[in-house]
């Protein structure tokens, strides 16, 4: 089920005005790209040209871009090579039809090799937070939301098992041919019909580049292939999008904090020591407590094993509904 670039877009991200200066950058890259396009050079050599051409329209500043293992190569969350992978990427030569995809045919080599890369990074980083998942002939371009890959495939125990059984050699096949053949092969083909995905041909898009304005067209193009889209950053005067510090004082004023464990952000009731009785959360954590207002709980149970861990469950959900009546009135306002 093929999207277009515009479909595809979060709708505040589609009215979201781009900088001249980008989309110039953005039409003078895209044309060097198929400018200098040598259909006959190796893989190798054209997965470099499309680096090239990310790196230095979106990426080079913010989010380190290069090959990982076997995957042909990788858009990080972060600066750091060793910051997660954002993106998921496998090239093919133009004239490689064999291989490639198509929308007629989504169950081919490069998509099973794509499944292979998804299973491997989330096996060797059980914390994997893939963003999307693009296979690309530099022309056409596959692109697809890592959440149906989730969805589809990684919540699949049966594959998650043949996987397993597959990467520690239990079964009769071993190399990745049997894996692309065998595993791979039929469990996109159990739901290829329903894999949603966003489509487009660079060489659609080269009147485009020739025109003197920038057309809608062009700028959609520009921004699905951006860190607001493939890696779902936020984006400037995104309305469903809180700023860093009102997001701090939200936090405070509630009663939480944001720590870090093991790489990943959890929020959660302020330490003992840091806790202020004025906020939010303390107390009514307080007020339930000295009134006894557990006692009016249908399933006590639903809410934690200890009478401490009820007060808390049942104090953060009031926070948060009167929370969401307050940033409802904010961002109706526009003002965050």
């Amino acid at each position: 089920m093929p999207l277009n670039p515009k479909e595809s877009l979060n709708k505040a991200y589609r009215r979201q005005k781009v900088n001249r200066s980008e989309i110039e950058n953005f039409r003078s890259n895209l044309s060097l790209l198929l400018k200098d396009l040598n259909e006959e050079e190796s893989e190798e050599h054209l997965k470099n040209n499309v680096m090239t051409f990310l790196s230095d329209t979106w990426y080079k500043n913010d989010h380190f871009i290069n090959t990982k293992g076997r995957t042909d190569f990788v858009i990080h969350q972060e600066k750091s090579p060793k910051s997660k992978v954002g993106v998921l990427t496998e090239v093919k030569r133009p004239g490689n039809k064999t291989e490639m995809i198509s929308k007629e045919q989504l169950n081919a080599k490069a998509l099973q090799e794509l499944l292979l890369y998804y299973l491997r990074e989330h096996k060797s980083n059980k914390d994997a937070d893939i963003k999307y998942l693009v296979v690309t002939n530099i022309y056409e371009w596959f692109i697809f939301d890592a959440a149906l890959f989730h969805k589809y495939f990684y919540k699949n125990k049966k594959l998650q098992k043949t996987f397993q059984e597959w990467d520690s050699k239990q079964l009769e096949g071993t190399d990745t041919t049997f894996f692309y053949s065998k595993i791979a092969s039929t469990y996109i083909a159990e739901v290829e019909d329903q894999l949603e995905y966003t489509w487009f041909d660079l060489r659609d898009y080269e009147k485009e580049l020739k025109k003197g304005e920038d057309s809608a067209k062009l700028i959609s193009l520009f921004k699905v292939l951006s860190p607001a889209h493939l890696l779902k950053k936020p984006f400037a005067n995104d309305s469903n999008s809180l700023n860093k510090q009102f997001y701090h004082e939200l936090l405070h004023i509630i009663g939480l904090e944001e720590v870090k464990d093991k790489g990943k952000k959890l929020i959660q009731r302020k330490a003992k020591g840091k806790r202020i009785e004025g906020s939010f959360l303390e107390n009514a954590i307080i007020t339930m407590d000295e009134r006894d207002r557990l006692n009016g709980l249908d399933r006590p149970s639903h809410f934690g094993d200890t009478h401490e861990e009820r007060l808390y469950a049942v104090a953060l959900e009031l926070c948060i509904t009167w929370i969401n009546r307050i940033l409802f009135l904010k961002l109706k306002d526009k003002r965050i």
